[in-house]
């Protein structure tokens, strides 16, 4: 009888509600997603761990939450407050004081499962209308007290982080409905606390809900589509991972309306305007800095899921990969919507990950697609069924004049089932003191490999470190760098030092601070060097405007 391998004892227990990892855990407080046989062997070599390392888990943050820190408002305003909302709506307790001034960086966990606690503001509030926000702004500006925005919590960028108190609103309690579907326009009219899961089963029963003639898609799936809001994907700059053919959110919102310590304000409802700057434009990713973002009418699309059409290609590297990939970005006859290349590292793990047979991988490398040298490639495609097939042929055809074999739609399909998921395998692996965490970045075509190549040799410089690469949204002009970074630390300065570091690279080699996880106050403290005094200045200016106490979000978000 064969003996059963070692299987670590992964948490599958949900965290007690009011405890600190109850705030650490992603997701579904009872969803797991454990490592697989090919994570574990793969962790365990390049770590130099044995099963003996896995049998010592790490337990922390399983304590109660006890703030023992004062409420810095009186008790007059905090009436105030509760007048405006109602007294259920406004909290002080120990629990939602920390519970949303966090969101789901590495770094936030593993402090939180140390009860390193950070700053917290002084009252949460759960407003439940656009009116509701206008009185409590009207009533922080009068009094100088500062303001947060909290929607879903899954900023990875210290988005959410009240550095100088006051007060959290918590925009996804009450203000989270899909209000009213424009199907002339093809628009969508949403509050901003509206989560990703449940816009799209509105958009997709539209017929059944709001009496239209067809079924419609949001078109915005990140990876953290299903504990994501909205409004976060709009005042963030997000980006979807089928944005090579949707769109990233700066393309789909189609009119804003804002509440600012200086007045109330909607954008026109208009496709296209010669009227100078666009204030629409403008309001899009300020992250909470000039006013607060209550409504919203997004770009909707046709939901047409039974002409979709999966690819998957092996490249014999990655600089083919590349050179196919702008062809085809470039070929201006139609767009996948999911779109990925990932270099040789990724590709190389992936593939012993998801347990390819060796027979594949032999006759891959009887193909002269060598191991650390090839590149995967997969994704789908959205719309009507002649453009469908017309976009696959042709990247078939392309892939092909650069070297690739065809591996069918399996991979493509496969990915998708699991694109939401990976998340939750952050806390089990923080259990036995490996930190896994992603930045990205975009580039132009003639910087990418540039940066590609620097900021691995950044990250190779610290031993045992795994460094995994892909591109994922794509453009004519070039595309975005994802690096997963994978390293076994339990000290947070350390972790710390490595990961500023890799921004710093990402920054001094040409690549964008963020492609679509927005700036917070982590990457903020580069935004001058990146984009210049004059750049800096324009948004000063703005912020100034807007808010002229500086008191929507302040401690330095987007660097201001």
């Amino acid at each position: 009888m064969a003996k059963s391998r070692f299987q670590p004892a992964w948490t599958e227990v949900a965290p007690a509600p009011d405890s600190l990892r109850s705030i650490v855990k992603y997701g579904d407080p009872n969803g797991f997603k454990h490592p697989s046989h090919g994570w574990y062997d793969m962790m365990k070599e390049e770590f130099g761990m044995t099963d003996a390392d896995f049998q010592k888990k790490i337990e922390e943050g399983n304590e109660k939450i006890v703030l023992n820190r004062t409420v810095n408002l009186s008790s007059a305003l905090i009436e105030k407050l509760q007048t405006i909302v109602g007294k259920e709506n406004v909290a002080v307790d120990d629990y939602s004081r920390v519970r949303y001034a966090y969101g789901k960086t590495t770094e936030e966990a593993m402090e939180l499962r140390k009860g390193i606690i950070r700053e917290v503001a002084d009252a949460v509030v759960h407003p439940r209308d656009k009116e509701d926000v206008r009185k409590i702004v009207a009533l922080c500006a009068a009094e100088k007290i500062p303001v947060y925005v909290f929607a879903a919590g899954s900023s990875v960028n210290f988005g959410c982080r009240p550095t100088k108190g006051g007060i959290t609103l918590v925009l996804s309690t009450h203000m989270n409905k899909l209000l009213e579907i424009n199907e002339l326009n093809q628009t969508a009219r949403c509050q901003p606390g509206l989560f990703g899961p449940a816009y799209e089963k509105a958009l997709n029963n539209a017929p059944e809900l709001f009496g239209t003639k067809r079924r419609y898609t949001c078109g915005h799936f990140p990876q953290s589509f299903e504990y994501s809001t909205v409004g976060g994907w709009v005042v963030t700059l997000g980006s979807g991972q089928e944005s090579t053919y949707y769109g990233d959110a700066y393309d789909i919102v189609f009119s804003q309306e804002y509440v600012t310590p200086v007045g109330s304000f909607k954008t026109l409802d208009y496709p296209g305007t010669a009227t100078g700057p666009k204030v629409n434009d403008i309001m899009k990713g300020n992250e909470g800095t000039y006013g607060i973002l209550v409504e919203v009418t997004m770009k909707i699309f046709r939901h047409q899921p039974e002409n979709t059409r999966y690819f998957s290609f092996m490249f014999p590297t990655w600089e083919k990969a590349v050179e196919a990939s702008r062809e085809i970005m470039q070929g201006e006859f139609g767009k996948p919507a999911v779109y990925r290349i990932s270099d040789p590292e990724e590709t190389d793990r992936g593939l012993k990950l998801y347990g390819m047979p060796g027979i594949v991988d032999k006759f891959l490398i009887a193909k002269g697609f060598k191991p650390m040298e090839r590149s995967l490639c997969l994704g789908s495609i959205k719309g009507d069924k002649s453009y469908t097939e017309f976009v696959k042929k042709n990247i078939r055809r392309i892939a092909k004049s650069y070297g690739a074999i065809y591996l069918s739609e399996y991979p493509g399909k496969k990915w998708e089932k699991t694109r939401f998921t990976e998340p939750y395998m952050r806390e089990d692996l923080q259990d036995f003191g490996i930190q896994i965490d992603t930045l990205e970045t975009g580039v132009s075509w003639a910087d990418l490999h540039r940066v590609h190549e620097s900021v691995r040799a950044f990250m190779k410089t610290r031993p045992r470190t795994m460094c995994m690469t892909h591109a994922s949204h794509f453009y004519p002009q070039g595309t975005n760098l994802y690096f997963i970074f994978i390293t076994k630390t339990t000290d947070v300065k350390d972790f710390q030092d490595f990961q500023r570091g890799i921004i710093d690279s990402i920054q001094k080699n040409g690549g964008s601070l963020s492609h679509h996880h927005g700036v917070g106050k982590m990457i903020g403290p580069w935004m001058e060097k990146h984009l210049g005094k004059e750049q800096m200045a324009v948004l000063r200016a703005l912020k100034n405007h807007f808010d002229p106490d500086g008191i929507m979000n302040p401690g330095g978000q987007l660097g201001l």
